[in-house]
């Protein structure tokens, strides 16, 4: 009698053992597919999230933003979701992420600087994708790809990428090239003392007066600006389109160098004159 009592108690109590580590397995088992199917899901809303804001005409590094801070939302929720489900307390999921947020915050303080400048600069808006960006601190420059919430991307004229972190972008001074329509072109020209200045001038203003993207009703300006140790400068200043702006400046230069050898304008090269005494 003794002995049937107790293989009962052996049996059920292996019964009520492995139901637990089956509900358990079970539990973590959903925990599992939830985390995959939320953080697709949180992949799909935030693509569609950025078609939309696309629609209405938002500004990229905004929209980018705005689709970000959602996706993030989405999976945070999944983490309440899923520590709930395996009989995690809430209270003590809320104070955990407390702890590990400043836990992270102390770890990762130049990432939050960049996050806050990235923050400012899509609020402030000094620049947007598609902007010619001149950065004066490290001297880098090029077209803004991509705005991010820790780091700019700029496209170089060689079609290099350059990543600045926006922290530093929105604690130093630059400089938008692209947020008018227009732009000076300043050119300086040097020519030799005995050349005649006149005719240099009227034949840099004709060059520039007949390049097809010098707008004709902005101020031309063609002056002597200083006497240099071996030459004469002279500068040439107009107007043109912003898109138009580097070959129009490559082709005026190269234009006046074929007027200035056509009408015997000298450019002198650097030169001392030592006097001997006899």
């Amino acid at each position: 009698m003794i002995t049937n009592v107790i293989n009962f108690i052996k049996d059920y109590s292996a019964q009520v053992v492995n139901s637990k580590y089956a509900l358990l397995l079970w539990k973590v088992i959903i925990a599992i597919v939830v985390v995959i199917l939320i953080f697709q899901l949180s992949k799909i809303i935030k693509k569609y999230l950025k078609k939309g804001f696309k629609k209405v005409k938002m500004e990229e590094g905004i929209a980018n933003f705005l689709a970000s801070c959602v996706s993030v939302g989405v999976l945070i929720i999944a983490i309440f979701f899923v520590a709930q489900t395996l009989g995690v307390d809430a209270a003590s999921i809320v104070a955990l992420l407390g702890s590990a947020g400043v836990t992270i915050g102390l770890a990762i303080q130049g990432s939050l600087s960049n996050i806050a400048g990235g923050v400012l600069i899509l609020i402030l808006k000094p620049f947007k994708v598609g902007d010619y960006i001149i950065e004066n601190s490290g001297k880098n420059e090029g077209t803004v790809i991509e705005i991010g919430l820790i780091y700019t991307k700029l496209l170089t004229l060689d079609s290099k990428t350059v990543i600045l972190p926006n922290g530093s972008l929105a604690n130093s001074s630059l400089v938008n090239v692209t947020d008018t329509p227009v732009r000076l072109v300043d050119l300086s020209f040097d020519i030799a003392y005995d050349a005649d200045v006149n005719k240099a001038k009227e034949l840099i203003h004709e060059v520039i007066m007949n390049d097809v993207d010098t707008l004709k009703e902005k101020p031309v300006t063609i002056a002597m600006i200083s006497w240099e140790a071996s030459s004469v400068r002279l500068c040439g200043k107009f107007y043109v389109e912003n898109k138009n702006f580097f070959t129009s400046k490559c082709r005026v230069l190269e234009n006046v160098k074929y007027a200035f050898d056509e009408n015997g304008i000298e450019i002198p090269y650097p030169q001392l004159v030592v006097h001997k005494e006899s």
